[in-house]
């Protein structure tokens, strides 16, 4: 007793013949179905390859369509053919022209002999499938699909939704629970006869014409009304990527190939070179074998899964920029913003970028251009200064910032007079830790020596700019850390927030600060504050600022750093 395989071949044609003649010379008898669109002359050059192997048979040929019957009907053909012409053969073994047996045939073989009722095929109900791709799972069953998915979208899109509108479905036929499985299986002589010559085979075919993608339920249905046991895998390596298109395997893939515990794998690259020389050659079956690890290799597809969907956290490229709805960090290192630190402490960035060890920049986002550290014109990755460049997409020059500088922390101004487009980014990104002094806006207002009416319309502007910020900041779906303080809390104790500062950015740094940077001199602030009021603005984002504030003594050492004790 052996193992007949059946091959549905339509490309790629050489490697075919290659595996072909690989199966029969190892005793497995051979039945090639040709797809009709095949052209006669590549027909002809096939056969002729394999015509000095007597077990090597070919089909009557059926013009095949994706995710429509006529694979049932190409697979039902040759394994007819199979079952008729070699009465030896105890299992079947459906195979397509890209699959290749990745394990010695003997062990198959030595397997199937092992477990001669056992039909090995994938076969779960569908209310435990959760691989299904398209929104159609029991649908499939339910509703008629005429047209093809993949030359009629519009019509199929358009049947479906009528049917669901008008609450169209059909009958599933008494008898037939649906399963849904890998196309990929392994029969046993006894139940493949059994479905081929069921009472109810008319019927049945009649009804899976009509099913969406038959070849993943024709079997896996019909084998549960004629089989004794059935163990629900395939014996194929047959990987799927998130749009159900199938993992293609190239020659980089061998040594995770030698891991598995399929007998077979799907799909391979016609071009592998490697992957059929090793697999096919004489002495394939002297090669050292690895224990096989599944378990590895489906934590492997998976993460390839996620890499595909999610990418690399912050990497952002033509080839693949991931959807909002697929989660993931916006940005690829952690980073911070600033605001208003640098309008009340002149010697911030200096400060910041020796306590925190750090890339201090000043506003990445001023109108007049790009302020990188140092004054530079390009950054890393070539970013330019140029402003025209930078906002004609935020999110993407901050992201190529963060990622082009991975492993230096990049901290740089933010302000209520910066441009405000990649506000919400920065609000919905865990990475960023955004600090902020409410009110010091005014700061740079109150020493420009403009006309105070010129003064209070602008204030009154960046007040409402940075209110709508602050807001955007205490929204339930925000990610960011985030810390404000008023003016006023800084002006009474600077200590406490720019040691946070130190800890959030830079934890390994000194447990407390031994210098601080000087603030400015804010004497008669507070009664500019009160002008301001008496002009018709109201300065709520300063905070309580004192009358004392910037006075000789009212808060000692406010005029020089501090040192922590």
């Amino acid at each position: 007793m052996t193992v007949g395989i059946v091959m549905l071949c339509h490309t790629a044609l050489h490697r075919a013949a290659q595996v072909a003649r690989h199966w029969a010379t190892q005793g497995c008898p051979v039945v090639i179905h040709l797809d009709r669109r095949v052209a006669e002359v590549d027909r002809a050059k096939l056969a002729a390859a394999l015509s000095n192997l007597p077990d090597v048979r070919f089909s009557a040929r059926i013009a095949c369509d994706w995710g429509t019957f006529s694979l049932v009907q190409a697979s039902i053909t040759a394994a007819t053919q199979m079952l008729r012409d070699f009465p030896g053969v105890g299992h079947v073994y459906l195979a397509s022209g890209s699959c290749l047996p990745i394990r010695p045939v003997a062990e198959l073989q030595a397997h199937l002999a092992a477990h001669p009722m056992t039909d090995f095929i994938e076969s779960v109900t569908t209310a435990d499938v959760g691989w299904t791709v398209g929104g159609l799972n029991k649908e499939r069953f339910t509703l008629r699909f005429p047209f093809s998915w993949k030359k009629q979208r519009r019509l199929f899109d358009a049947y479906v939704a009528l049917q669901r509108r008008l609450g169209l479905t059909r009958r599933i036929p008494q008898g037939i629970v649906p399963h849904l499985g890998s196309q990929w299986w392994c029969l046993t002589r006894a139940s493949l006869q059994a479905i081929l010559s069921h009472p109810d085979r008319a019927r049945n075919d009649r009804y899976f014409r009509r099913v969406w993608i038959p070849d993943e339920s024709y079997f896996q249905t019909l084998i549960r009304q004629v089989s004794s046991r059935v163990e629900s895998r395939s014996l194929t390596l047959s990987k799927f990527d998130f749009q159900g298109r199938p993992h293609v395997f190239y020659d980089d893939h061998l040594h995770l190939l030698r891991r598995t515990d399929a007998f077979v794998a799907r799909k391979i690259w016609s071009q592998a070179d490697l992957l059929y020389d090793t697999y096919l050659s004489p002495t394939a079956d002297q090669a050292p074998r690895l224990e096989p690890t599944p378990g590895k290799i489906d934590r492997l597809f998976a993460k390839a899964v996620e890499r595909r969907l999610k990418g690399r956290p912050g990497l952002y490229m033509q080839s693949r920029f991931p959807t909002k709805a697929r989660g993931g960090n916006r940005s690829a290192a952690p980073y911070g913003v600033f605001e208003g630190f640098a309008d009340l402490f002149p010697d911030f960035h200096p400060w910041l970028a020796r306590v925190a060890d750090a890339r201090v920049h000043g506003h990445l986002f001023a109108p007049g251009r790009v302020q990188f550290a140092g004054e530079e014109r390009v950054f890393k990755g070539g970013l330019s200064d140029s402003v025209t460049l930078r906002d004609y997409n935020p999110r993407s020059f901050l992201t190529n910032l963060i990622w082009n500088s991975r492993g230096e922390r990049q901290c740089f101004q933010f302000g209520p007079g910066d441009a405000q487009e990649i506000a919400p980014f920065l609000a919905g990104d865990p990475n960023a830790s955004i600090m902020i002094v409410s009110g010091a806006f005014v700061i740079p207002l109150w020493q420009s020596g403009l006309p105070f009416a010129e003064i209070r319309a602008e204030a009154a502007r960046l007040q409402k700019i940075e209110a709508d910020f602050i807001e955007l900041l205490n929204a339930p779906d925000t990610k960011a850390r985030i810390r404000v303080w008023t003016l006023a809390d800084l002006v009474e104790d600077r200590v406490e927030p720019l040691q946070q500062i130190v800890d959030w950015l830079n934890p390994r740094a000194p447990h407390r600060m031994t210098e601080l940077p000087q603030m400015v001199d804010l004497t008669g602030f507070s009664a500019f504050l009160q002008e301001l009021r008496n002009q018709g603005m109201q300065p709520v984002l300063m905070g309580d600022v004192p009358d004392t504030a910037g006075q000789p003594g009212a808060y000692p050492g406010l005029s020089r750093p501090q040192l922590a004790k």
